[in-house]
């Protein structure tokens, strides 16, 4: 799979496959936890995330399997055993198609565009150091496209786990998916759920499903994580008025 973590496609049942993210990925073990925390998180909102899981791989399936390994330089070493991070891929290979990329015309059409405009305030709260990334996806026989969003691995600046905000960060590219937005009630219901229902004990209830291996178990800079997700909740709309000012284009109807 595309993408700096050199993810691998796995068949994990009859039907199930999943994207999987393994410990030794280059980026670093903390971006599994993201991946499962920021999921987790942005799911609560009610955003179209993938279904995720914590995929066991085993020695003998990597042994065996010569594409189950991680380029590093010119060196390729296997991926390591254990406990992965694994999201659902939507569908079968053979049966669904999937891209990165849509035209303007069917990107107007994705049956929920309007959750860029959530998405964006999942991004802002969490320091999404990334680019926005999603997938568009249909079934056979439907017509429009419908969105997922994808790779929460660089939320709370990757690896480091702090808040470096910048205006454009985690702005998607085309602005076509900003067209409905007139001001900040636009990025409603999703500012009232942040402030409202991401309580203490909803983060600590989705933070208690990673690994403590995939934080090597520092416990205390996992607690000061959520203790900083908290203190931000109502940052949110401050950072969303902040983009807008710094890059009007995006949101060519909020006068």
């Amino acid at each position: 799979m595309r993408g700096g973590a050199q993810a691998h496609l796995i068949r994990c049942g009859e039907r199930e496959y999943y994207v999987v993210k393994f410990l030794n990925n280059p980026q670093g073990v903390r971006i599994l936890a993201n991946e499962l925390l920021g999921t987790g998180l942005a799911t609560g909102l009610g955003l179209p995330t993938p279904l995720t899981a914590v995929i066991r791989v085993g020695e003998q399936l990597i042994a065996h399997t010569e594409d189950l390994v991680i380029q590093c330089g010119r060196r390729y070493i296997p991926c390591q055993a254990g406990s992965q991070f694994g999201s659902c891929y939507p569908g079968s290979p053979a049966e669904t198609s999937v891209f990165e990329f849509l035209p303007d015309e069917q990107l107007r059409e994705v049956t929920n565009v309007l959750d860029f405009c959530g998405m964006f305030v999942f991004d802002k709260w969490t320091c999404n150091t990334d680019g926005r990334q999603v997938i568009f996806f249909r079934n056979k026989g439907e017509a429009h496209y419908q969105t997922q969003m994808i790779d929460q691995g660089s939320c709370f600046n990757a690896c480091n786990w702090d808040f470096p905000d910048a205006p454009l960060r985690a702005l998607y590219p085309r602005c076509c998916v900003y067209q409905t937005v007139v001001g900040i009630d636009s990025f409603e219901p999703w500012l009232t759920r942040l402030e409202t229902t991401m309580t203490k004990a909803v983060l600590e209830d989705v933070a208690s499903q990673i690994p403590p291996k995939w934080y090597d178990f520092h416990f205390e800079a996992l607690d000061k994580l959520l203790e900083r997700l908290l203190c931000r909740k109502n940052l949110v709309r401050e950072l969303i008025v902040s983009a807008r000012n710094s890059s009007p284009h995006h949101f060519p109807n909020w006068k």
